[in-house]
């Protein structure tokens, strides 16, 4: 079997990890596989080892170019179907290269962002099958008219070996302090999601000052980039949660981490209150390290924080129960520990490298078993 991969983005975290870790599964299922991506992309070095990787110009919906682009490979490539990963033009530009082509099309549905029923009824007419990484997702599509037997939930996955908890006297967690410039008993609340409006910074910003009050050894971690990132550090300047205290203030902006893996781990729990959400890979990630989690009820996200189990849900825009919650969590160490080690297990059982990867290939082999009935 050989497939052709489809991912537009251009940095490793996300839609664009999973897309690594799928190629690197279906590498040892004996899958051969050819990726497409865009040229200097962060995803073409990590999936080299896994696919041959081919750089193709992607300008996003207009760039209606990628169409012949994607046509020219498939004919070179002939893969038995097309697996398109990203949105951002991917999903219909190559979509139409590959039915031009006479080639199967499956499509990754990562976001929970509506749509219109009569987009929806043109634009997912064009694949074979749809699969989204949360039983969210599939809600919103199969609300919107997708035909159910389009539809396929394979959750996304995290790696529990590279993210693991660490003991309370690891290194790292007084290494990460004090990279950080921090007291070596901080408590690090930490937030790892790119600036944009629907993950909700504005709902922790206004959450806070009462929680770091009450909480004076509290710290907290907004880790990422992203179009509003200039504004929500200005918003916490103005709040005096940043750059106003001898020490910086509570608030720190360390940007876009590599080193999840070692500073999640050391961290107390983490804030995530998304006003929409197809999954959270951060969230796995946070759960897969033992950190209780606090988060939106958006897409996916119920499927991850089970509230009295793993962590606490909020409705979007509630600062107050956000508050509720942190302050509770930060002032209890024990109750931190058993939804950590709840959080772990979960993700343990639901959210495995090889249950994601064996999910796709199970929608690959349906596929073509069903194109040679016919």
């Amino acid at each position: 079997m050989k497939v052709l991969h489809v991912e537009a983005g251009r940095h490793l975290y996300g839609g664009a990890l999973q897309v690594v870790f799928l190629l690197r599964g279906l590498r040892a299922a004996g899958v051969d596989s050819v990726l497409a991506c865009p040229p200097g992309s962060a995803i073409a070095g990590a999936a080299a080892a896994h696919a041959r990787v081919h750089e193709l110009p992607m300008g996003g919906d207009l760039d209606l170019g990628l169409v012949g682009r994607l046509r020219r490979l498939i004919r070179a490539e002939r893969p038995d179907l097309v697996h398109l990963h990203s949105r951002r033009g991917s999903d219909v530009l190559g979509a139409l290269a590959a039915r031009l082509e006479g080639v199967q099309v499956v499509l990754s549905r990562r976001v929970d962002n509506p749509e219109s029923r009569l987009w929806a009824g043109l634009k997912y007419r064009l694949h074979d099958r749809i699969v989204t990484i949360s039983e969210g997702i599939r809600t919103v599509l199969r609300a919107e008219g997708v035909p159910e037997a389009k539809l396929v939930c394979v959750p996304s996955a995290v790696d529990t070996t590279a993210y693991a908890p660490i003991a309370a006297d690891h290194p790292d967690r007084a290494a990460i302090r004090a990279e950080l410039g921090l007291a070596p008993d901080t408590l690090l609340l930490v937030m790892a999601a790119q600036f944009i409006a629907r993950k909700g910074h504005r709902t922790l910003l206004a959450a806070l000052p009462g929680v770091l009050a009450r909480h004076p050894r509290a710290r907290v971690l907004l880790l990422g980039q992203g179009p509003l990132h200039a504004a929500i550090v200005a918003e916490a300047r103005a709040a005096g949660l940043h750059g106003a205290l001898p020490d910086g203030g509570p608030v720190l902006f360390p940007g876009f981490r590599q080193d999840l893996p070692r500073l999640l781990p050391a961290c107390e729990l983490m804030a995530h209150p998304a006003e929409m959400e197809g999954l959270g890979v951060a969230l796995l990630q946070a759960a897969a390290c033992g950190l209780p989690i606090v988060a939106g009820r958006a897409g996916g996200i119920p499927e991850i924080v089970v509230p009295g189990e793993t962590g606490a849900l909020i409705e979007p825009g509630d600062a107050t129960t956000l508050a509720t919650h942190l302050d509770h969590l930060l002032g209890d160490p024990a109750e931190r520990s058993r939804l950590g080690a709840a959080a772990r297990a979960r993700v343990q059982a639901n959210f495995s490298l090889e249950a994601m990867v064996g999910g796709n290939l199970a929608v690959y082999r349906g596929l073509l078993a069903a194109t040679s009935r016919t």
